[in-house]
């Protein structure tokens, strides 16, 4: 899977069995937890990711469709990783991972998330996936050049170690909510809005390793139930800053169904020569 150590960064081999130790030429050594993924961090993490009712909340919101066009967009870039290496960065439970597995039948894939209940979900998620817990803020377990597409959908970017680990003839795509994503919930449940800013901020993010090859903008209208919405609220940055009771008693509240925009932007980058 192109690994390579977080302490020395050398090289990772193979397992010698299916579940066996990952191991580097220096010696050190990280074991794959009988669920299916190894952890490759040099150091503990300082933020552990979203926890095991998030990621129910998650799997449980995403397995329902809600999310489908970023999934089907995601999914049209499969190609390019034609028989190389997807790579997602945050990638949650693996949804969008495993549609885009199934649509370039020769890739193999590479799930990578701080949550150690999200890895246990993606181990699982697809048979040519794998899953690492690691610090999207730190250098990433992954060797020079060895994705052709890395994705990265609602989750931190590094475009330093984005540039590293991405084949020259890669692409990478990031998913960025808009300004009007999830609005109609904002006021009622007291959500943290989108930052206006934040397509400045991305952009100074990556600008010094990639340039922008094109953006697909996608606004849909969800029809929520109440558990939907519970579920969506839940696997979200907003789970953080939750008070259970009053945000229940407002989505009590709610109609039901509920019309909810999502409106997010689908952008492509291509590395710089």
């Amino acid at each position: 899977m192109r690994l390579r150590c977080p302490v020395c960064r050398e090289p990772l081999s193979a397992p010698v069995t299916a579940r066996g130790p990952l191991h580097c030429p220096q010696g050190h050594s990280f074991d794959q937890a009988k669920q299916g993924y190894a952890q490759l961090t040099a150091r503990p993490l300082v933020h552990t990711g979203d926890t095991p009712e998030m990621v129910v909340a998650r799997e449980a919101f995403l397995t329902a469709g809600h999310f489908r066009p970023i999934t089907e967009a995601l999914a049209g870039f499969a190609g390019v990783g034609a028989g190389g290496l997807i790579v997602d960065i945050g990638a949650g439970t693996g949804h969008h991972l495993a549609a885009m597995l199934d649509a370039a039948p020769d890739a193999l894939g590479l799930a990578l998330d701080a949550s150690k209940a999200s890895a246990r979900r993606a181990a699982r998620a697809h048979d040519r996936m794998d899953a690492v817990i690691a610090d999207a803020w730190q250098p990433l377990p992954i060797q020079d050049n060895a994705a052709r597409v890395l994705v990265n959908v609602f989750a931190p970017r590094t475009g330093a170690e984005f540039a590293r680990v991405l084949d020259p003839a890669g692409v990478l795509v990031v998913v960025t909510p808009q300004p009007r994503h999830l609005g109609e919930l904002i006021e009622p449940l007291a959500l943290l809005q989108v930052d206006p800013a934040k397509p400045d901020r991305v952009a100074a993010e990556l600008g010094a390793w990639f340039r922008p090859d094109g953006v697909q903008r996608l606004e849909w209208t969800m029809h929520l139930s109440r558990p939907d919405v519970t579920a969506l609220v839940g696997m979200g940055p907003s789970a953080w800053h939750a008070d259970r009771d009053g945000r229940a008693r407002a989505i009590a509240a709610l109609p039901e169904p509920m019309a909810v925009t999502a409106t997010v932007a689908v952008s492509r980058y291509l590395p710089l020569r």
